[in-house]
């Protein structure tokens, strides 16, 4: 299955992915980052916004496509289950904030973005994805622990 030069489905899980996270920042206007290191928040935001570009859009890869039906139909199940996780996890989250959850909030995204790169062979995503876990998990580190 081929998806062509923008992904639809990829594009889906991004608007599915941020709409707890628009909620959570409306809700929480005076939250601030307490992570003081440049480098992690740095390498937090470019593999974040990396990462939503490069679901959608195949750049510097001919066209999303996946090897086998058994992969396609990995990375609809494997994303569902994720986001399905997600959301429940921040709904959990929005009613009483852990450390617990707060990690796994920070985890769920990266996995997705990683599942999301190698299932489609969209290397550039996938080590987008590897940079975004490093630099989002250690900023939530810290700020659940300032």
């Amino acid at each position: 299955m081929k998806f062509g030069w923008i992904n639809g489905f990829s594009a889906a899980i991004v608007v599915l992915m941020l709409i707890p996270n628009i909620l959570y920042a409306r809700r929480n206007k005076g939250e601030t980052n307490r992570c003081t290191n440049r480098l992690m928040n740095l390498l937090e935001q470019i593999g974040r916004y990396a990462c939503i570009v490069l679901m959608w859009l195949p750049l510097l890869v001919w066209e999303f496509g996946f090897a086998d039906v058994p992969q396609m139909l990995l990375y609809l199940a494997g994303n569902g289950a994720l986001l399905l996780a997600y959301w429940i996890l921040f709904a959990r989250y929005f009613k009483q904030k852990t450390a617990a959850r707060a990690m796994a909030l920070a985890v769920l995204p990266a996995c997705m973005f990683l599942l999301s790169g190698v299932l489609l062979r969209h290397w550039l995503l996938a080590g987008f994805a590897v940079v975004f876990a490093v630099g989002h998990i250690f900023v939530t580190k810290k700020n659940i622990s300032a």
